[in-house]
């Protein structure tokens, strides 16, 4: 169980970083990810090399495997490179552009619905019973940081946050912000956007 209290400290930790985003702390920003990704990068892994495991048929690991090579570039893909990696990672304070685009025009948050897939996969990978305990409980500190960035950051960060949560759903696709998705990533990207994702 230390494993999944470390994960959830990770995702406490996460908190802070819309906090120092608009605090416009130098430095801070990247100490607070690095904090994120080594607490749940280090309890995710630990947990799928603990030794009790699930009696799962070859087929469910090998239908993890088709998952995980999916989640894996849909997470990395809206997180660091669907929004411009300078500027919302590395330099102080918030971006100046809210993007709307891509998997950002499928939900608001979509890395949430990757994180699920890649948790799902994981499990049936790697057929770990404390993994099996520990994803919804991180799934579930996930969904409450996006509750909480919605209610309370994002608003503040971004002028225009209110129609675009109007237009585009939270966390569950409709046919039209599929639709919207589809037709957005189709579209060749900006030189202003290509120039922010380089930083």
């Amino acid at each position: 169980m230390g494993y999944i209290t470390i994960g959830v400290l990770g995702f406490l930790v996460a908190y802070l970083f819309d906090v120092v985003s608009l605090k416009r702390i130098p430095g801070a920003k990247q100490g607070v990810g690095i904090v994120v990704v080594a607490l749940i990068g280090y309890a995710t892994l630990m947990a799928c090399l603990e030794s009790e495991r699930l009696a799962l048929p070859i087929w469910l690991t090998w239908l993890g495997w088709t998952l995980l090579s999916v989640s894996v570039p849909l997470l990395v893909y809206s997180l660091f490179v669907n929004l411009p990696f300078r500027k919302t990672y590395v330099a102080p304070g918030v971006g100046d552009r809210l993007i709307r685009t891509g998997t950002y025009a499928l939900v608001r948050h979509p890395g949430v619905s990757w994180y699920a897939l890649l948790l799902v996969s994981l499990i049936l990978v790697s057929g770990s019973k404390l993994l099996l305990i520990a994803s919804p409980i991180w799934l579930a500190m996930d969904i409450l940081h996006v509750i909480i960035q919605d209610k309370f950051f994002f608003g503040k960060m971004f002028k225009d946050y209110d129609d675009y949560r109007r237009e585009t759903p939270m966390l569950i696709p409709s046919r039209r912000s599929i639709s919207t998705c589809l037709r957005t990533l189709r579209q060749p990207r900006t030189e202003s956007e290509l120039q922010e994702g380089r930083g």
